[in-house]
């Protein structure tokens, strides 16, 4: 098996390379820094410019599966230039892919995973969302996840079995959300959000890569949520950060307003509850390493040596 991945520098990306090299996996992938490509047995980067519709399509040789994870930050203030650089990112992205694949013809491509984003469900503190919710949140972020999700299956018309990986928070010290939300609590400033009752579905970075190479080599297609299978709310997330760093929480809760003048419209992404399943990745046969908010952050914070003994089990083959 030889995949294609675009994004493969990135938090997440580089997760799914180090797997994919542990379970011999061979790997293109796409840089847009001709200063990043690397050429080495069974690891081999090439050149590609989406914003100018550029691609070296020698990356598609030998390629049976595709893992898309382009995309700009969300996590930058919502300007007008900033929103359109972060639909633009991702649809020109798969638009580039698919465009290319066209011109090339005869290929080795069966599938495509792409990465998309919890935060298209609908802002609620009741609701319970699995995949088959159709309902798409009133906010910026529902709208690019929409769009992204509708250029994923642009590439069934070219019989190419697509796969969507609807990501929540991503808890790493490697980067994304988490270190910015330890680093008041390191520092004794530490608080909730708002009410602190908004739901957050999270997932560890390692459970996540894992998914991504599930769903690849299980040749799964659909819709998937990759969430641990239990969500914490805001207050809990909070309360487990500063339990696994040892520092108290002595502040009151931080009010929206006071975010909102900080951030603009991009405060949403602190406010936004989305309590989300992961029932159906679990159903298929996929078996959490960390299902639970406490142990994945004493994992990330307190563990050492590298791996625990069950992601030993699972360097080695011997768990899925």
């Amino acid at each position: 098996m030889k995949v294609l991945i675009t994004g493969a520098t990135g938090l997440v990306g580089r997760e799914i390379v180090n797997l994919c090299k542990q379970n011999k996996i061979s790997v293109n992938y796409l840089t847009t820094n001709k200063d990043k490509i690397v050429s080495q047995k069974d690891f081999n980067g090439f050149y590609w410019n989406p914003e100018n519709n550029e691609i070296d399509a020698n990356c598609f040789n030998g390629v049976t599966t595709i893992i898309n994870l382009a995309g700009s930050s969300i996590s930058k203030r919502w300007t007008r230039n900033n929103k359109k650089k972060i639909l633009n990112s991702r649809v020109k992205s798969l638009r580039t892919l698919l465009g290319a694949i066209s011109k090339i013809g005869v290929h080795s491509i069966k599938t495509i995973v792409s990465a998309s984003a919890i935060g298209i469900y609908p802002n609620s503190l009741s609701q319970y969302y699995k995949e088959e919710v159709e309902e798409v949140d009133d906010s910026f972020l529902g709208e690019v996840v929409s769009i992204w999700e509708k250029e994923v299956d642009a590439f069934e018309k070219l019989n190419i079995q697509t796969a969507k990986i609807r990501i929540g928070l991503v808890m790493s010290d490697k980067g994304g959300a988490l270190p910015e939300m330890a680093k008041p609590v390191k520092y004794y400033v530490g608080a909730a959000i708002g009410s602190g009752n908004q739901w957050q579905s999270w997932i560890h970075l390692y459970d996540l890569g894992r998914i991504f190479l599930y769903v690849i080599l299980k040749d799964l297609s659909g819709i998937y949520n990759a969430v641990a299978p239990n969500p914490v709310t805001n207050v809990k997330l909070t309360k487990e950060i500063a339990r696994v760093l040892q520092r108290p929480l002595i502040l009151p809760h931080i009010p929206k307003t006071l975010i909102r003048l900080g951030l603009g419209e991009m405060s949403y992404l602190l406010f936004a509850s989305q309590r989300v399943s992961s029932k159906k990745i679990e159903d298929s046969g996929f078996d959490f390493a960390y299902p639970n908010i406490c142990r994945a952050l004493e994992n990330i914070y307190l563990d050492k040596g590298g791996y625990t003994a069950r992601d030993a089990l699972y360097k080695n083959g011997l768990i899925p």
